[in-house]
């Protein structure tokens, strides 16, 4: 028997799909910077771009996609940024959700809550906040969906929003903002956590050039 969330997913596949039908085949698609203009250096951190393979990228669509890897002098650890955005999800080309995205490349997830993460400039963000394990390797990952000026840590009310944002301004744009950080087997979670918060409160502000409000 189908889960309640399968029916409630597909209802709501089916709803945006009526809905960009109605309001024709083109998006209003507003001008922002190309991806690699993210800020390379972050609150001290230098980062360095990471190709994605042909593979990877005919499974996430067309979109345009950053790889990033952030180092700081002294720290042991790195931080991982991963950013898609599409301009238009009208043709069926929707946003990867990592809960389905990370089981399937061998991650299971330990813990995971939603929580308001404030920015560099004292902005709330709603965020995902999640501890992953593939083997003796473990991850604390942030990330959240970001469109129109709003940050969203759930995949449903994210789609939700783009249902009402196609009707209301026919835009259909929108993006997945991913920051990792390895935890050392030596290191309490919490300071990955602090690490990861740390460097995502100070990229934040920055985004709106890439992902339009």
């Amino acid at each position: 028997m189908k889960s309640f969330r399968f029916w409630v997913v597909a209802a709501m596949l089916a709803a945006t799909a009526l809905v960009l039908f109605a309001r024709g085949n083109a998006d209003v698609i507003p001008v922002s910077e190309p991806l690699p203009g993210v800020p390379r250096s972050i609150a001290g951190w230098s980062g360095t771009d990471v190709q994605i393979d042909q593979d990877t990228l005919k499974v996430l669509g067309a979109g345009n996609f950053l790889s990033r890897i952030y180092a700081l002098n002294g720290q042991p650890q790195s931080i991982d940024l991963f950013v898609a955005y599409f301009p238009s999800q009208r043709t069926g080309v929707t946003i990867h959700s990592p809960k389905n995205c990370l089981p399937g490349a061998g991650w299971d997830f330990e813990s995971s809550q939603y929580v308001d993460l404030k920015d560099a400039n004292g902005h709330a963000h709603r965020v995902g906040e999640y501890v992953i394990a593939n083997g003796e390797n473990r991850r604390f990952v942030i990330y959240w969906y970001q469109a129109h000026g709003r940050s969203v840590a759930g995949e449903y009310l994210a789609k939700l929003y783009m249902v009402t944002d196609a009707m209301r301004m026919n835009r259909t744009d929108g993006a997945l903002v991913r920051v990792t950080t390895p935890i050392d087997p030596k290191e309490d979670t919490l300071q990955a956590k602090a690490r990861v918060e740390a460097f995502t409160a100070q990229l934040v502000p920055s985004l709106p050039r890439f992902i339009p409000d």
